[in-house]
């Protein structure tokens, strides 16, 4: 079936730090890699998709598998042990409740085939780590099985991500349902002015353009030039200040698939980052919305997390009495929209588990950041990533 704390306060903080650098390289490793997968598999198209939110459905099957899938999980995120994976996750959750200034959620739920329950200490992980709902639920009717997923997922993404879950990925074999969902809403710290919007052409390549809103603002915000990449980087934060929004843009304009398989180096974002600092800067920039849906089977396949997929996965430590368990499919959507206020994204996870079926005296000149051809962006809480994508037009 488908399943889908003068001692103790330094000791405390040194966890804490520990904790938060294993999240940050383990987040900017795997959404390095998956970036650059379904930019790929996009190509040519404008795409959206949160690594991040990703994370926690699969931190959730690390933990209720044993064997080859449980450390194929752990490799790929990044995270040395179950110990580890479960305080982090903890510290995952308080410090999204806690950012300052925007609306910033993350859910998770597992829906559970009627007459199945799932084993206590897996069931215990996912309320006290995850934050997890369990349910039951008559996976016999597909389409209202479906209806009520799909309505919890609106719900939690401000109705921005619809129809996650296909009735007919729904079958006799379905056991459970592992859903995430990860919503972000927050108002630029300083505005654009709607006044100064207007269509401006936008370089798809250096020989096509076409006439795109494009937002307008003359104010101080962090700048930087990567060599390294050949493009320059800009920062602008959003209320509360402990979000923000980054845009790269190559230096030529076709150089937006050189950037994103220099991207694929984590390292290669970190040092950009690194170049930025405050000044003034004249920002042009495309209002736009983006949907994806990404297949994250083929993705996750091709990241190194394969068992998980096969009849070879063992998900052991998941439903009482079911032990030949695995993923039959998997798929994210995931949306952002940038606009004069600022910015709106979100993202849901579906996992399907299944049983085997078979310098001078004068004022600087303001640095020109001119977004008019493809650039790659990411959504930040502070040094993660939440979101990122490619805007082509």
């Amino acid at each position: 079936m488908n399943l889908f704390w003068c001692v103790l306060i330094l000791a405390t903080a040194a966890m804490s730090d520990s904790v938060e650098q294993l999240l940050h390289a383990g987040n900017l490793q795997f959404t390095a890699k998956m970036f650059n997968k379904v930019a790929n598999i996009e190509k040519g198209k404008s795409c959206v998709l949160s690594a991040f939110s990703v994370l926690s459905p699969l931190a959730q099957l690390a933990l209720a598998s044993v064997g080859d899938s449980h450390d194929e999980i752990l490799s790929a995120i990044g995270l040395p042990n179950d110990n580890v994976t479960k305080e982090v996750f903890l510290d995952v959750n308080a410090r999204l409740r806690s950012v300052k200034g925007v609306e910033l959620k993350q859910a998770n739920k597992v829906y559970v085939r009627d007459g199945y329950t799932l084993k206590h200490e897996f069931a215990v992980v996912s309320k006290d780590v995850f934050n997890s709902e369990v349910q039951n639920i008559n996976f016999g009717d597909q389409e209202r099985a479906a209806a009520e997923i799909n309505a919890w997922v609106e719900d939690h993404t401000n109705k921005r991500i619809k129809d996650l879950v296909e009735p007919s990925t729904i079958t006799s074999f379905t056991a459970a349902i592992l859903v995430n969902a990860i919503y972000f809403k927050g108002n630029w710290k300083k505005r654009f002015d709607v006044f100064f919007t207007r269509d401006l052409d936008f370089f798809s390549s250096k020989d096509n353009t076409s006439a795109i809103p494009m937002m307008y603002q003359r104010d101080d915000f962090k700048y930087g030039e990567s060599d390294e990449l050949d493009a320059k980087f800009l920062e602008m934060q959003y209320e509360g200040g402990e979000t923000s929004f980054v845009v790269v843009l190559p230096n030529q304009y076709d150089g937006i698939d050189s950037l994103i398989e220099k991207l694929k180096d984590p390292a290669a974002f970190t040092k950009g980052l690194t170049t930025m600092y405050t000044c003034e800067v004249e920002v042009t920039l495309p209002k736009f919305k983006i949907e994806t849906t990404t297949d994250l089977k083929k993705v996750l396949s091709e990241m190194n997390i394969e068992k998980l997929f096969t009849s070879l996965a063992r998900l052991d430590n998941l439903i009482h009495g079911e032990e030949h368990l695995h993923i039959s499919d998997a798929v994210q959507k995931a949306f952002i929209e940038v606009n004069e206020e600022g910015a709106e994204a979100a993202a849901a996870n579906k996992f399907g588990i299944s049983f085997p079926t078979s310098v001078g005296s004068l004022p600087p000149r303001p640095k020109v950041f001119r977004a008019d051809h493809p650039f790659v962006f990411f959504l930040m809480e502070r040094d993660n990533i939440l979101f990122n994508g490619v805007f082509r037009a």
